[in-house]
C-alpha cells in the first residue's frame, strides 16, 4: 500500500493503539495536519494553548493511563516550546513521543525560516531521539520510538522529520507493535541476600518511589509489608501505591516529610529502597542517610545503584517482579515492637491547627478528599500547594496523584490535568496550583473549555511566590526579593473571560459549598481560595540537614 509519510504516521500511531494526540499545528507539519484531518474518526487531536501545555497534556495522560503519550508541535518555536515538558516526562521517567516537523531536508543547515536542531537541543533530556531522512525509514522509526518509550526505564522520545519526508511516498506494510521484552531477575544469590538482611533486620523500612507506580508493583509491596510487618515511607511520585490509611504507610519521606517517618530512616537497621532515586530532596545529606541500616536498592536502571548513596545489597531489575519474589519467600515475621516504636512517633507527630474563620491549607485538601471520594485524581503544580496535596489528600489509589517531582515545573498542572480528565472518564479530576504557578499556565484555561473538559482548579491565592517566600522567611532573613509580584487578578472575571466558572472562597464553609457545586459541574471551574502569605509547608528539614534539624513551627 503507497501511502505519504503523514498517512504512514497515521497508521504506525493506530498499531501502537494511539486515538488521541496532543498538539499545535504550524508550517513544517502542515502535511501530519492533512493527515490528521482525514484521520479524524480515529486519532482525537487536542489542540491546547501552547505546545508546553500540549506536552504536558501528553505527559498526564501517560501518567494517568500507563500509556505513551504523544505530542505534535511545528518546526523552530514550536519545537523549543516542547522542551521544558520533554524535559519533566523525562526526569519522572514517564513514556512519551514527541513528533516534531523540520525544514525540508535541502534547507537543513541553511539557518532556514523556522530551522532548529532539536535532535540536539532534547539530546540530554530524552532516552533516545532521530531525524528521520528518507520516508522508507518513517515506520521502523517510530516503531523504535515507541518501544524505547516503554522499554526498561521509561522516558521520553523524539522524533524529527522534515517537510519533504512527511509528504514523500512509500510502501507500507502493517506491523504488530514488538512486545516488551521480559527482563531476567536478579541472581539468585542476591535475592536470597535481600532476604536473609530483611528476615534479620529488627527495624526494617522500606521506602519506596516512583518506580512501583510506573511498574503496577503496588500489590506485591503491600503483600511484602503485611507478610513481614515491614512499615513504608513513600517518595512524592508513588502517593497512592499504598493507601493514606494503610497501618503499614507511614506517609511521605524528606525535606518535607513527617518526623515519624523520617525518625524511622534514621533509626531503621534494615532500608528497602524500591524504585526511588535518593533525590536531595530525600537524602538531603547522603552521608547521614540512614546512617545505622545496611541498604537493599531495588532498581530498573543499573545507573541509580551507588549513584547518591552506597547499597549493601543491588538488585536490579524490574520492582514489581522483585517484590514478588521476596514477598513469596520470605517468612511471616511480627516487628511489634518497631511498629510500638513508630505509633509513638506518630502520636506526637506535627499536626496543623484548624481554623473555621480562614482558609486553612490542610483543611481545603481535607475537604477536597472528602467531598471528591476515593476515585479523585490529583494533579499539582510545583510549590506550596502541591506539598500540601502531597501530605493532606487522601491517596488511596496508583496514578492518581501526578505531579512534577523531579524538574519542579510551574506551569505544569493545567495542561497535565487536561491530559489526564480525557483519559479518567467520570472520576473527578482536581487540579492543585498556586498563584504564581497558575499564572505560567492559566491560558489553557481555553483548551478546557473548547474540549469541554470540567477540570475543577483550585487556587491556594496567598499573592505571593509561597515556597521561595518561606525559604527567604527561614534561611535569607526575611528579605522577600521579588516574591511578592503585586498582581491584581480578579479570577472570577478572567475565569468568566475565559468562558467558565469562577469562584472565591474565604472560608471553609464557603469553600465547601463551592466545591460541591463544582463536582456536579460539566465544564471546567475555577475555584480561588484566599490563603495568609505567611502559611508554610511544615515539617521541613532544611537542605543538607538531618531529622535533627527539623522545623516544625
Amino acid at each position: 500500500m503507497q501511502l505519504n509519510g503523514s498517512e504512514i504516521l497515521m497508521n504506525v500511531l493506530l498499531e501502537h493503539g494511539v486515538t488521541r494526540v496532543f498538539g499545535y499545528p504550524g508550517g513544517a507539519v502542515l502535511n501530519i495536519y492533512d493527515a490528521l484531518y482525514h484521520y479524524a474518526n480515529k486519532i482525537e487531536h487536542v489542540m491546547t494553548a501552547h505546545e508546553q501545555g500540549a506536552a504536558h497534556a501528553a505527559d498526564g495522560y501517560a501518567r494517568l493511563t500507563g500509556k505513551t503519550g504523544v505530542v505534535f508541535a511545528t518546526s523552530g518555536p514550536g519545537a523549543t516550546n516542547l522542551v521544558t515538558g520533554i524535559a519533566t516526562a523525562y526526569m519522572d521517567s514517564v513514556p512519551l513521543v514527541a513528533i516534531t516537523g523540520n525544514v525540508g531536508t535541502a534547507l537543513i543547515g541553511r539557518d532556514s525560516f523556522q530551522e532548529v536542531y532539536i535532535a540536539g537541543i532534547t539530546m540530554p533530556i530524552t532516552k533516545h531521539n532521530f531525524m528521520v531522512r528518507t520516508v522508507e525509514e518513517l515506520a521502523p522509526t517510530i516503531r523504535a520510538a515507541f518501544a524505547i518509550a516503554q522499554e526498561g526505564r521509561p522516558g521520553p522520545v523524539l522524533v524529527d522529520i522534515p517537510k519533504d519526508v512527511s509528504a514523500a511516498t512509500a510502501e507500507y506494510i502493517p506491523v504488530e507493535p514488538t512486545a516488551k521484552k521480559e527482563i531476567d531477575l536478579p541472581d539468585g544469590y542476591l535475592m536470597e541476600e535481600a532476604i536473609a538482611l530483611l528476615a534479620s533486620a529488627h527495624k526494617p523500612l522500606i521506602y519506596y518511589g516512583g518506580g512501583v507506580s510506573a511498574s503496577g508493583g503496588g500489590d506485591a509491596l503491600r503483600a511484602l509489608c503485611v507478610k513481614a510487618d515491614i512499615p513504608a515511607t513513600h517518595t512524592l511520585m508513588a502517593a497512592g501505591v499504598l493507601g493514606t490509611d494503610d497501618r503499614h504507610n507511614l506517609g511521605l519521606i524528606g525535606m518535607h516529610g513527617n518526623l515519624t517517618t523520617n525518625k524511622a530512616v534514621a533509626a531503621c537497621d534494615v532500608l528497602l529502597i524500591a524504585g526511588a532515586r535518593l533525590s536531595d530532596r530525600v537524602a538531603l545529606n547522603p552521608a547521614k542517610f540512614a546512617p545505622k541500616a545496611k541498604i537493599v536498592h531495588i532498581d530498573i536502571d543499573p545507573a541509580e545503584i551507588n549513584k547518591n548513596v552506597r547499597a549493601d545489597c543491588a538488585l536490579v531489575g524490574d520492582v514489581k517482579a522483585i517484590l514478588r519474589v521476596l514477598s513469596q519467600k520470605i517468612p511471616a515475621i511480627r516487628h511489634d515492637d518497631w511498629m510500638r516504636q513508630i505509633n509513638d512517633w506518630q502520636a506526637n507527630d506535627y499536626q496543623p491547627a484548624d481554623d473555621s474563620n480562614t482558609l486553612k491549607p490542610h483543611q481545603i485538601m481535607r475537604a477536597i478528599s472528602r467531598l471528591a471520594g476515593e476515585d479523585a485524581v490529583y494533579v499539582t503544580d510545583v510549590g506550596q500547594h502541591q506539598l500540601w496535596a502531597a501530605q493532606y489528600a487522601r491517596h488511596l489509589k496508583p496514578r492518581s496523584f501526578i505531579t512534577s517531582g523531579g524538574l519542579g515545573t510551574m506551569g505544569f498542572g493545567y495542561g497535565a490535568a487536561i491530559g489526564a480528565k480525557l483519559a479518567a472518564g467520570n472520576r473527578p479530576v482536581v487540579h492543585i496550583t498556586g498563584d504564581g504557578s497558575f499564572h505560567m499556565n492559566l491560558n489553557e484555561a481555553c483548551t478546557a473549555v473548547s474540549y469541554r473538559v470540567p477540570v475543577i482548579t483550585v487556587i491556594f491565592n496567598n499573592r505571593v511566590l509561597g515556597m521561595v517566600r518561606q525559604w527567604q522567611s527561614a534561611f535569607y532573613g526575611k528579605r522577600y526579593a521579588s516574591t511578592d509580584p503585586h498582581r491584581q487578578t480578579d479570577y472570577v472575571k478572567l475565569a468568566e473571560a475565559f468562558g467558565l466558572h469562577g469562584y472565591r472562597c474565604a472560608n471553609l464553609a464557603a469553600f465547601e459549598a463551592a466545591f460541591a457545586q463544582a463536582l456536579q459541574s460539566k465544564e471546567p471551574v475555577w475555584i480561588e481560595c484566599q490563603i495568609d502569605k505567611d502559611e508554610r509547608v511544615l515539617p521541613m528539614i532544611p537542605a543538607g540537614g538531618t531529622v535533627d534539624d527539623m522545623i516544625m513551627d
